[in-house]
């Protein structure tokens, strides 16, 4: 059966879209890039520390982006990076960068928290079952493409 679901397409890009700006219009009011951010959520996420190449994979942006917004969060003295074993670097919040992430990035995943806390048990399932559902649905219809 092939429906027609042109207007849900539309309507789940355009709320895509607008969460997107959501996170853009946060940047902005912390007063960093949206690259940044992403880096600084990534790490403070996993815990103050992780390996690049994390941040790489979740990230979902090009290794020269996160390359050039680990180095202005270095000279910022925000980040600390260090070489592992072989190729690995590890990156790591200062003192200054875990005071700075917890009046940004820290703020914002509390905001997202607040979602899940003003929605019932039931409601926050659905949803993440149906985010799910839905990433492996389309990773399909991308893979057949």
């Amino acid at each position: 059966m092939n429906k027609n679901y042109r207007n849900e397409v539309h309507k789940m890009n355009y709320l895509s879209s607008e969460i997107d700006s959501l996170y853009h219009l946060s940047s902005l009011k912390f007063g960093i890039s949206d690259s940044a951010s992403i880096v600084l959520y990534t790490i403070y996420d996993a815990g103050g520390e992780c390996l690049l190449s994390h941040i790489y994979k979740t990230s979902g942006i090009s290794k020269q982006t996160i390359n050039s917004a680990i180095r202005h969060l270095e000279a910022e003295h925000f980040i600390n990076l260090k070489q592992m074993d072989g190729r690995s670097k590890m990156v790591s919040f200062t003192d200054e960068g875990e005071r700075f992430t917890e009046n940004t990035v820290a703020r914002l995943f509390a905001a997202e928290t607040g979602v899940f806390e003003s929605w019932t048990k039931e409601q926050v399932e659905i949803f993440m079952d149906l985010m799910e559902k839905y990433l492996d649905s389309f990773r399909k219809q991308i893979e057949n493409l």
